[in-house]
């Protein structure tokens, strides 16, 4: 059973209907107590760093889900925000603390004329390392992205995947039983639904 953590902000629903058309067993939790008997977990994310981790915090999802995916270790997809969040800190609006899972940053993208932000639309994924959730996705596969902020993690060890936006940054991160993509599986497609589906196979093993 695949929890999808819901917040409340932003939008979750088209996770949920992306799961419900695979056939996938799931269930929206707005409360840790809803999700306590889940065996895997997605946090899909949209909306301002602080004010999502802030959120997270006053509904007690910050120990629900130190419990369940750092000392139980079950199986954890975030998604955009999702995927921000569970490093040290962000700079957007101040900087911010996030999980502090993984080791780095969230930064904002500085770039040329010509490159709008936010970086929205399709883009490719390339494989960094291999992991059983991207098992028949070829590298350099398009995926769909709406974000202004990026990952810069402190080890190489846990980029999965980086994409091409005038500088290459980190697209996808994994560990042990952790893995999560800026791009939104849930609105790529063929693709992205093989990801969800795939992530629902997955043991939380890696490496």
């Amino acid at each position: 059973m695949i929890g999808v953590i819901n917040y409340g902000m932003g939008n979750v629903g088209s996770v949920v209907k992306a799961l419900d058309y695979l056939g996938i067993e799931n269930i929206l939790g707005e409360s840790p107590e809803a999700l306590k008997s889940v065996d895997k977990i997605i946090l899909p994310g949209v909306g301002a760093f602080k004010d999502v981790m802030n959120n997270l915090v006053k509904r007690g999802w910050i120990d629900f889900l130190n419990e369940k995916v750092i000392d139980e270790k079950i199986p954890y997809l975030g998604i955009c925000l999702g995927l921000q969040l569970i490093f040290q800190e962000s700079e957007e609006f101040g900087l911010s603390e996030g999980f502090k899972w993984f080791s780095g940053s969230v930064k904002g993208f500085n770039l040329p004329d010509g490159y709008k932000i936010p970086h929205m639309g399709w883009n490719q994924l390339w494989k960094v390392n291999e992991h059983p959730v991207f098992d028949g996705i070829n590298s350099g596969s398009y995926f769909y992205f709406v974000h202004s902020f990026f990952v810069a993690p402190k080890e190489d060890s846990v980029v999965a995947g980086k994409t091409d936006y005038y500088i290459d940054f980190v697209s996808s991160v994994a560990r042990d039983n952790i893995i999560a993509t800026q791009f939104h599986p849930e609105k790529s497609g063929r693709l992205g639904l093989k990801i969800l589906e795939n992530f629902n196979k997955w043991n939380g093993l890696w490496k």
